[in-house]
């Protein structure tokens, strides 16, 4: 073989290389990820190395709430460390990330997730930053990086330039924390953070508690993980992630402190990855600011309105009656006999598929229009850790884990 022949042998050999390269590389290229400018929840990218068995399912979560007061620019320069507590463990973790309260566009420059002492980039579509359109929400790359069950997950954002209002959720009951120029601050709210979840073989979907205060937790130990919805995940051991879309001041019919359940109820419950099973505790705002004409008529039509919604997409729908409130400043007689007839309806079977009893299982059997005093987080409205726990124990588990189809 003469030289040039060698020569022109390598570089063919060379060239074929390079073809396979590229060809390998087309095949293991992932869609991009999807910038939502609406409320719907986004598409991601897919990471390669995703396992071909398992299912992404939502692990926490927390309902965007509004835009937070004070923040007219965003929170530029900060780093928000959220601390969030969750339900079930998986493999690998993605994010998703709401500017829906905001006026501009939000852009994130730096993310990370830190699980059990390691501690993992984020990024979008293979970039480090990303920008969030006013009113849209983006979810992450899949980050390769062991998340726990029943533990906690620090989700770290930053964004250099003013943006507008944070979205926000208020009343977490959990302590994060913000670091701007060295300094670091403790803080009772979630920003831009709306869900997280995890890649699992394990579990078998998500159960979604979709509510108001008392499902938010907003009278439980700040840190202890004692609200109802956290009882519900241990009691599953990681058979199903439990995601709490609790609103404090939520109402079916009307905004009140976020948008109202109807307004909500498709981003916050039908987007969640993994949802099988909804439980509907909603309506106790919807009587108690109704200026002492509540319209119980018009809450249960709301109520299954929610439920109709959810069976059209194949979630089985729990519901829960509503909660005593006697001795609740402004409760009248008119208010608690407007909770009767909604308690009534949900009792008869025909407004969800399964009915929760928190009523019977919080009322005083001798005062039943007022909560049990060791129940009672001293309001006579919002339970305390004891009743959280009872509320917990209280939902059937052979309830959340049927299989239902589409129906309408």
């Amino acid at each position: 073989m003469t030289r040039h022949r060698g020569y022109a042998l390598l570089a063919a050999l060379a060239a074929v290389v390079t073809l396979v390269s590229v060809g390998i590389f087309t095949m293991v290229r992932t869609p991009a990820t999807k910038v939502s400018a609406g409320t719907s929840q986004s598409s991601s990218r897919l990471s390669s190395g995703i396992p071909a068995s398992g299912a992404w399912v939502g692990t926490w979560s927390a309902a965007p709430v509004g835009p937070e007061p004070g923040t007219p620019n965003g929170l530029p320069g900060t780093t928000i460390r959220n601390v969030v507590h969750t339900s079930i463990g998986g493999s690998m973790a993605r994010i998703t990330l709401s500017n829906l309260f905001g006026t501009r566009p939000l852009r994130i420059t730096e993310s990370s997730v830190a699980s059990d002492g390691a501690l993992r980039e984020v990024t979008f579509d293979g970039r480090s930053y990303v920008t969030i359109p006013a009113g849209g929400q983006t979810i992450s790359d899949a980050v390769r990086i062991p998340v726990p069950g029943n533990g906690d997950v620090t989700v770290s954002v930053y964004s250099p330039t003013p943006s507008g209002p944070v979205t926000y959720h208020p009343h977490a009951r959990q302590v994060s924390y913000l670091t701007t120029g060295g300094a670091t601050a403790e803080s009772p709210y979630w920003r831009y953070l709306t869900a997280l979840d995890v890649h699992t073989q394990q579990a078998h979907g998500a159960v979604v508690a979709f509510g108001d205060s008392i499902t938010d937790g907003i009278t439980a130990t700040t840190g202890a993980n004692h609200r109802w919805t956290d009882g519900l995940a241990q009691r599953l051991a990681g058979h199903y992630g439990v995601l709490n879309e609790g609103i404090s001041g939520n109402r079916v019919l009307l905004p009140g402190r976020g948008q109202s359940g109807l307004a909500r109820f498709d981003r916050d419950v039908l987007g969640r990855s993994g949802a099988k099973t909804v439980v509907i505790d909603l309506g106790i705002n919807d009587i108690l600011h109704s200026a002492n004409q509540p319209d119980a008529p018009r809450i249960i039509d709301g109520l299954r309105e929610l439920a109709r919604r959810a069976r059209a997409r194949g979630l089985h729908v729990v519901g829960s009656t509503l909660t005593p409130f006697g001795g609740h400043f402004g409760v009248t007689p008119q208010l608690e006999a407007a909770r009767e007839q909604v308690n009534a309806a949900i009792r008869s079977g025909d407004v969800f598929d399964t009915v929760v009893d928190f009523d019977k299982a919080l009322r005083d059997p001798y005062a039943p229009q007022r909560l049990l005093q060791r129940y009672d987080s001293g309001d006579h409205l919002h339970p305390s850790d004891a009743g959280f726990e009872a509320m917990a124990t209280a939902v059937g588990l052979d309830s959340l884990s049927r299989s239902v189809p589409a129906r309408a």
